[in-house]
């Protein structure tokens, strides 16, 4: 239990110094974009009234002092202020986390119940050329269409085409259940595209190797039952491949969204960063991208955390 704790420790460790080293590249990269936030609000204004703006909000002290009181309002759980609407940014994510999360989840649970079972299949009939063949073409098409060409292509089909389903209008949960339904099927869909084409792929590769083992060979030699030896060995032993895919791709999905949330007009956390970054609202973007990077940083450290409850070799390591 102790060389448990001290792998999760160390784990965790180095997560946090990580989240510290990714706030510093945020601040300093969001500060090194062209154009700024007095530019926004007084694109023509005299230098007065610029100087006005950049001392109302801070912006004209020295990037460490201004770095060194965000992330000290950061460690308290404030995220400051929007610059445009003076908005409170924790209220806005209120709101908007939720949206991200399910739409991420929904893409998820799509891509593992569709790409898992493909990819195992297609790696138990792999000696068979026609499946095999499929399998890998089906695979890397999907992965290497971009998601705003899906999400062209769906907006342009849904649109033109009556089909049941909402196309560029969220529709709250709490409004309207079945509108709600609508409205989150073309996004989720869009996002799935690239996890159904990493779990074929990961999955498949996983069995075929699993497959060319010694211990496989065994099994058969002791005249086990192809069911046996795939509940028994298979699926056992494509837990850490899919443990690493699945972190993968909810990194992705973090950064897929912000594309496919302002194609399809849906109100999380991808569409405010954009909505930020258009107005150089520096507080918006900080916040985002940080909380973003919590979010990738965390599900790597689980990730890597699970490896060592499934394989108690990796605590040793």
């Amino acid at each position: 239990m102790t060389q448990l704790l001290k792998f999760i420790a160390f784990r965790v460790g180095s997560a946090l110094l990580t989240l510290i080293g990714v706030s510093i590249f945020i601040f300093l990269a969001i500060h090194m974009l062209p154009g700024s936030f007095e530019d926004v609000l007084a694109p023509r204004g005299p230098e007065e009234l610029r100087q006005q703006i950049a001392e109302k909000f801070g912006l004209n002290q020295p990037l460490p002092i201004q770095y060194a009181k965000w992330l000290g309002s950061v460690a308290t759980g404030d995220l400051g202020i929007s610059l445009i609407t003076q908005d409170p940014i924790v209220d806005s994510f209120a709101s908007r986390v939720p949206v991200t999360i399910e739409l991420a989840l929904l893409a998820t649970f799509t891509s593992a119940v569709i790409g898992i079972p493909l990819g195992l299949w297609s790696g138990l009939a792999h000696r068979r050329a026609g499946v095999s063949g499929i399998a890998r073409v089906l695979g890397s098409f999907i992965m290497s269409v971009p998601d705003f060409v899906i999400a062209s292509v769906f907006l342009f089909v849904f649109s033109r085409y009556s089909l049941g389903l909402t196309v560029g209008q969220w529709v709250p949960f709490q409004e309207d259940f079945g509108g709600h339904i609508r409205s989150i099927i073309l996004p989720a869909v869009t996002l799935s595209a690239v996890g159904i084409g990493l779990f074929i792929t990961t999955t498949r590769n996983a069995v075929i190797g699993i497959l060319s083992k010694d211990y496989i060979m065994a099994a058969l030699a002791r005249g086990e039952e192809p069911r046996e030896i795939v509940q028994g060995h298979v699926l056992r032993n494509i837990s850490n491949p899919l443990v690493t895919t699945l972190s993968i791709y909810l990194g992705y999905l973090i950064g897929g969204a912000i594309i496919v949330e302002y194609v399809y007009s849906v109100p999380g956390m991808g569409r405010f960063l954009v909505q930020g970054l258009l107005n150089r609202d520096y507080p918006i973007v900080q916040a985002t991208v940080l909380v973003i990077a919590c979010a990738v940083v965390f599900i790597n450290m689980t990730a890597d955390i699970a490896y060592g409850l499934i394989d108690p070799r990796l605590r040793k390591g």
